[in-house]
């Protein structure tokens, strides 16, 4: 297995964010995105997800919409224990130098430090937490740039 610390810096190369931090949180059973203007629209009759990514007050904030025909919706837990309804998207990572697919609940995280969560369902039989690190797989990329 591989040794993650407790947060690191994710590629999403299919939404064009690079170097954005993660929290990584065994507490948490999935992975979350912090976005805002979320809402299914129609187009051509089809139901289609739209959302911006962050926040005005985010730096990698473009207010590019952004939007997936592939979606799903779940009721979700949230850290202060109340039961939400959350889209769900699935999008490629890349950690480690490695492309994985991951189902991301959409949310608004502007109150938490970090924009993206990744939960145990992540991290299962890949990752183990060494929660004294961080930035272990960007520090490996940076090196070998």
């Amino acid at each position: 297995m591989i040794t993650i610390g407790r947060k690191d810096k994710i590629d999403l190369p299919e939404l064009g964010f690079f170097n954005i931090d993660a929290k990584v949180d065994t507490g948490a059973y999935g992975s979350a995105l912090h976005c805002h203007h979320v809402e299914v629209v129609e187009r051509d009759g089809n139901p289609i997800l739209s959302f911006k990514m962050f926040d005005p007050s985010h730096p990698e904030y473009d207010d590019k919409v952004l939007y997936f025909e592939d979606f799903s919706d779940k009721t979700v837990k949230s850290s202060s224990g109340q039961a939400e309804h959350r889209y769900t998207i699935k999008a490629k990572v890349v950690i480690f130098k490695k492309k994985r697919v991951v189902e991301f609940s959409l949310t608004d995280r502007k109150e938490m430090k970090y924009p993206v969560l990744l939960g145990r369902k992540f991290l299962r039989n890949r990752y183990v937490v060494d929660v004294q690190q961080v930035d272990i797989s960007y520090n490996l990329k940076k090196s070998k740039l």
